[in-house]
């Protein structure tokens, strides 16, 4: 599934978490030694024991204390103002997403150098640029990129060569095959549209993107009503109100609408790769093909990363990246740990979940490849597991591979962090996009809306 989303402007504070005190396995000066308390977003069942596996090998490895605590990432914002105020902030956190990064930067809770040492002692050129750039303010580097995770449109190549349709990279194209095989009880299209739902935001900044539409300029004036914009604001809904299916479309029924064969297109994350190929009992291809094969809809679908508007300069791609951020007043071994999660450990840290974990730092400087190959081996699926290499071929792993690197994000490159985390709060552009998809609204007005409601949110921001 996409990431789960940041609720920045959550009003109740839900302590769900779960703690881990992991033992030194030292000599008995150890004890001695400051516990790092080490905050982790991930909280997913498998992917905490296999945070805690990590973290025992570098206590046993170090000697260093460490208690693991993992937390629900939409109550990040809430918990972490909470334990600033009572002065009882953790040393790290991990999986920590772009909003979240800035709003750490925004309260000052960064440690003000360390997070850079740590890329410069892994070696900056050894780290996506852009993952590095996303992840900076100026010269000063906020946290450590992990991984990330690109926007994907999803096609079928089977329907697509039927019909003579190439493939679907800009907004002409993705039209045009969403009206032409928008017959015979299959959607042309199938992508998000529920109001509430940061899926939706994810889904339309990526379309949005594409045309060159950003949420500010340079100067941080909300821009959400330029030409760019608009033309986003019609793209979209023309296509979810004349070629895909009738009501509100979220996470799930869009994975389900495109499983069961009766979507030729769809908007998702990649996290979508493992259950398209089989490999999880609880979200499988359903289509009439995939009772014979379960492969059917993974060897019929092709991969769109980056895609072009009309007034787009170059193709976009909307972009997640996680953290790992050390914090002020954090105990030296913190850079240790850090240094630790994206070398020795790296390879099994994103090989957690590699279909939705593209490594962002490539390699070490003696074998510049050695992570991205380490990643095309492992082994991806929850009841099944297999190297999605296998599934999909290597001309989609390496442009899966190659995202990072032209990753964009509204906001956040033109210094309006605390803006993007409030938006994902608020969810004003859904709300609005709303109202062009049921028709109730004009392109124009909507983008208005869209400008006005932001406006409003940046100044209780700012």
């Amino acid at each position: 599934m996409p990431s789960p989303s940041m609720r920045m402007l959550a009003a109740a504070l839900i302590l769900a978490v779960v703690g881990v005190s992991l033992p030194a396995c030292g000599d008995d000066e150890a004890g001695d030694e400051k516990t790092l308390t080490v905050w982790s977003l991930e909280d997913v069942a498998d992917r905490v024991t296999a945070t805690r596996a990590l973290i025992a090998d570098f206590t046993a490895r170090t000697g260093t204390r460490v208690d693991l605590v993992t937390i629900n990432e939409d109550q990040f914002p809430s918990l972490i103002a909470t334990s600033a105020a009572a002065g009882e902030l953790p040393d790290v956190v991990g999986s920590v997403p772009l909003a979240g990064v800035r709003t750490l930067a925004g309260n000052e809770l960064l440690h003000p150098s360390a997070n850079g040492e740590i890329v410069d002692a892994l070696g900056r050129q050894t780290f996506s640029a852009r993952a590095l750039e996303l992840t900076a303010d100026g010269d000063r580097q906020l946290a450590v990129p992990s991984d990330g995770w690109g926007q994907l449109l999803v096609y079928r190549k089977d329907l697509f060569a039927a019909a003579g349709l190439p493939v679907p990279d800009t907004y002409e194209k993705i039209a045009a095959a969403a009206a032409k095989l928008n017959t015979g009880g299959v959607a042309g299209i199938t992508a998000a549209t529920a109001a509430g739902d940061v899926f939706t935001q994810q889904t339309f900044e990526h379309l949005a993107l594409a045309n060159n539409c950003q949420l500010t300029d340079d100067s941080g004036s909300v821009t959400l009503d330029s030409p760019e914009c608009v033309e986003a604001f019609r793209f979209y809904g023309d296509l979810m109100r004349t070629a895909s299916v009738p009501g509100a479309q979220d996470v799930d029924t869009t994975r389900a609408t495109y499983f069961a064969g009766r979507a030729a297109m769809l908007v998702w994350s990649p996290f979508i790769l493992d259950e398209l190929a089989g490999l999880r009992d609880d979200a499988r291809p359903t289509c009439p093909q995939c009772q014979a094969d379960p492969t059917y809809l993974a060897r019929n679908s092709g991969f769109v990363t980056a895609i072009k508007g009309p007034n787009g300069a170059q193709p976009a791609q909307y972009g997640e990246l996680s953290s790992w951020a050390v914090l002020d007043g954090a105990a030296d071994p913190a850079k240790s740990l850090v240094r630790f999660m994206l070398d020795d450990g790296y390879p099994r840290w994103f090989g957690m979940s590699p279909e939705g974990r593209f490594p962002v730092r490539k390699g070490t400087a003696d074998d510049p490849a050695r992570f991205l190959t380490a990643w095309n081996a492992s082994p991806a699926g929850v009841d099944r597991k297999q190297p999605l290499a296998q599934v999909y071929g290597d001309d989609v792993l390496a442009a899966l591979r190659r995202s990072p690197d032209s990753f964009q994000r509204w906001g956040l490159t033109q210094g309006q962090g605390k803006l993007v985390g409030a938006i994902l709060g608020e969810l004003p552009v859904p709300r609005a996009l709303a109202g062009v998809v049921s028709g109730k609204s004009d392109p124009a007005a909507a983008a208005r809306r869209a400008k006005r409601d932001v406006e409003a949110i940046k100044a209780g921001v700012n």
